[in-house]
């Protein structure tokens, strides 16, 4: 495959890009459906007479349909689209880049999705059906899965399905969250996890970050104490990697320690830690819940995080993580993170 696909560069440029677009398409409204052309040539970046064009002759190959709603894929769109992944992945060279950022990064694996969370929203989902796809393979027996907050897991959760709730899962949010976006707090997300996979979860309803006397405080209600012997009990973790500026911001950091945190030049953040570049952690907040440590026992830790805005936060935190770490990630920041 590998030579044939060099073959075709030399001597057919053109017919792989029109693949590629075509693919694109394909693979958006898979994502999307129903979508109008509108939004779609919008998320596309293409021209709506572009996307006309190639609409037009999907719809004739019998690949999509078209109606009031908006596009749909047919049942030999969603085949020819499962069968062009392998494919895309070999024209791409996914696989060598994703073996290179493991040997890099010196983690237990990288998984890759086509595609710019920053460039479009709609790669989170890619990013979320990657991360059911690798718990589908790494669960078994009973499980306890600790979840942290933030948009990406939000997407995580809207691509389980049922099938995983097989496995009988406990859904525990793994820190803390009070006073962020409800809809991002991990307690949120760990209940939209359970309703998805027909499992069950637990709550704690605690502050993101408290004062030391308070934090002795709440580990000693017998409630939080329950929930916090489940987390540490987690035999996987679910966690997203943060912009260290972003999060301070939203986390309503103090000026003395946003100073701080710009002083040393912080530019990842995971369970409350802050890194700078060469990993160091240069800022700490007294967060209930999951330590950094706590990572090195726990079998299986899936860190999912994409973009290419984000290449320096995952280069950051990962000289930290555990080696049995798996990341998830999308093009974009897998190739700012080759060039660094």
């Amino acid at each position: 495959m590998r030579e044939f696909i060099d073959i075709q560069r030399k001597l057919l440029p053109d017919l792989l890009q029109v693949i590629q677009k075509r693919y694109s398409i394909l693979r958006y409204i898979g994502l999307m459906q129903p979508v109008g052309r509108r939004s779609l040539a919008a998320s596309l970046g293409f021209t709506e007479r572009t996307l006309r064009s190639e609409v037009e002759f999907l719809k004739d190959q019998n690949l999509l349909t078209a109606g009031s709603a908006g596009m749909r894929l047919t049942l030999e769109g969603k085949n020819l689209l499962e069968d062009l992944e392998g494919i895309m992945r070999e024209i791409k060279g996914i696989d060598v880049m994703e073996m290179e950022l493991k040997h890099r990064l010196g983690i237990h694996r990288v998984m890759i999705v086509p595609g710019d969370v920053d460039e479009s929203p709609m790669v989170k989902n890619e990013l979320g059906k990657a991360c059911a796809s690798c718990m589908k393979v790494l669960l078994n027996g009973e499980n306890i899965i600790a979840v942290t907050g933030g948009s990406t897991m939000a997407a995580v959760a809207e691509m389980l399905t049922p099938e995983l709730g097989e496995k009988k899962l406990l859904f525990v949010p793994a820190r803390g969250g009070i006073g962020e976006d409800v809809q991002n707090q991990a307690n949120t997300i760990c209940s939209n996890m359970a309703a998805h996979t027909n499992s069950r979860h637990r709550v704690l309803y605690v502050p993101d970050q408290v004062s030391p006397d308070i934090y002795e405080s709440l580990i000693r209600e017998p409630a939080i104490h329950e929930v916090l012997g489940l987390i540490q009990s987690a035999s996987m973790v679910l966690h997203g990697i943060g912009d260290a500026m972003t999060m301070a911001r939203r986390r309503k950091t103090s000026p003395e320690d946003l100073e701080k945190i710009k002083k040393e030049k912080a530019t990842g953040e995971a369970f409350g830690y802050y890194f700078n570049e060469a990993g160091e952690i240069v800022h700490k907040v007294a967060t209930i819940g999951l330590q950094l440590d706590d990572l090195e026992r726990i079998p299986n830790v899936i860190a999912v995080a994409g973009g290419k805005s984000k290449a320096k936060a995952i280069r950051a935190y990962l000289k930290q993580a555990p080696s049995s770490t798996i990341l998830i990630t999308d093009e974009g920041a897998a190739n700012q993170l080759l060039k660094g």
